[in-house]
C-alpha cells in the first residue's frame, strides 16, 4: 500500500504526448505512468511482478533495445535516463487495458484519479484517429508519393555525381608551369600525380633530399616507389631507413645516364619535370606529360 499523496490536476494533453505506438498497440512507459501515479518506477514495476497474472503480453510488455533507441532519438526528455545514475533496464510499456489493471494493483487515491484521466485521453486519442482516417490516408499516399519523387530525384543526382566525379578523375592539365614562390600549388600538382600511382611510382631525379621523401609519403599505400639517379643530393641511408618504418616500398637506385627528371605512374604515364621535385615552387619550372607511346616506351626499356 503506497501513502496517498494530492492528486494533481493532469492537462489529457499533457497525458497524449505520453502515449506512444509499438507493435501495433497504442501503449505508455512504465516511467511516465510512475510520474502521474506519484510513486518511483521500480515501485510500479515490482507491484507488477507481484501480480504477473493480471498482467499478460497484451496488457504489458518489455520493449526491445532497437526500439528503446528509437523512442530515445525522438524525446530528449529520455536521454537522461542513460546517463550516470539513470536506468540500466529496457522499460517496459502498458497498453490501455495495463494501466487500468495498474490503479487496481497500486490501491492509491491517486492513481484511480490518474487512471481516469489516462482512460479518457485514450478515449479522446482514439475519437481523433477515427475522425481524421481518411485525412491520414490521404496524407500517407501523399508522402508516399513525396518519398518516390525524392528517391527518383537521389537516383538522378547520384548519375550527375558520378559523371561530374569521372570527369575530375579524367581530366587532367598535360602541361603546367610553377613560377618562383607558387609552393602550395606545385606541391599540389605533384601530390595528385602522385596520388593517381596504384602499385609503383619511378622518379629519375639526380638531386633528391628529405623534401622529396615529403612529396612521396603523399602515395597511396602498398605503391613501391624507386628513386633511381646519381644521388648527388642530400639524401642519406638513414632519412631512407625512417621512410621506410612508416611507409615501407622506398628502394634507391644509384645511375649516371640520365639528366633530365621524368616520374613515372604504374610504368605506363611519364611526366617529365624541369627541376627536381625537391624545389618545387621555389624556382620556376614546368611539368609535362608525354604522350608519345613510343617515347613512353623507349624510356621504361631504358630504365630496365
Amino acid at each position: 500500500m503506497v501513502e496517498d499523496k494530492l492528486p494533481v490536476p493532469i492537462d489529457s494533453s499533457e497525458i497524449r504526448s505520453m502515449i506512444y505506438t509499438f507493435r501495433g498497440k497504442q501503449v505508455m512507459l512504465d516511467s511516465d505512468l510512475a510520474e502521474l501515479y506519484q510513486v518511483e518506477t521500480k515501485y510500479l514495476n515490482r507491484q507488477r511482478n507481484r501480480n504477473t497474472e493480471r498482467f499478460p503480453e497484451d496488457f504489458c510488455f518489455r520493449i526491445s533495445k532497437e526500439e528503446y533507441e528509437f523512442l530515445r532519438r525522438q524525446n530528449d526528455a529520455l536521454k537522461s535516463e542513460t546517463a550516470p545514475g539513470g536506468r540500466r533496464y529496457l522499460p517496459y510499456v502498458y497498453t490501455e487495458q495495463g494501466i487500468a489493471m495498474l490503479s487496481a494493483v497500486l490501491r492509491s487515491d491517486v492513481a484511480t484519479m490518474v487512471s481516469i484521466s489516462i482512460m479518457r485521453a485514450f478515449v479522446e486519442m482514439r475519437k481523433f484517429l477515427v475522425s481524421n482516417q481518411e485525412l491520414f490516408s490521404r496524407l500517407d499516399r501523399v508522402e508516399h508519393r513525396q518519398l518516390e519523387a525524392e528517391h527518383k530525384q537521389l537516383e538522378t543526382d547520384k548519375k550527375f555525381e558520378r559523371v561530374f566525379d569521372y570527369i575530375a578523375a579524367n581530366t587532367e592539365a598535360k602541361q603546367h608551369i610553377f613560377f618562383d614562390g607558387q609552393i602550395y600549388d606545385a606541391f599540389s600538382f605533384i601530390v595528385d600525380i602522385i596520388k593517381k600511382a596504384k602499385n609503383k611510382l619511378v622518379l629519375v631525379d639526380n638531386y633528391v633530399d628529405v623534401n622529396t621523401l615529403n612529396l612521396l609519403c603523399k602515395k597511396n599505400k602498398n605503391v613501391s616507389v624507386l628513386i633511381t639517379g646519381s644521388g648527388n643530393g642530400n639524401l642519406t641511408s638513414k632519412d631512407v631507413g625512417k621512410f621506410n618504418a612508416q611507409y615501407q616500398g622506398l628502394a634507391i637506385e644509384k645511375r649516371n645516364d640520365f639528366h633530365d627528371r621524368f616520374l613515372i605512374i604504374d610504368d605506363t604515364e611519364v611526366y617529365h619535370i624541369g627541376a627536381s621535385i625537391k624545389d618545387a615552387g621555389k624556382k620556376s619550372f614546368g611539368m609535362t606529360k608525354i604522350e608519345d607511346e613510343a617515347l613512353i616506351k623507349s624510356l621504361m626499356e631504358k630504365l630496365k
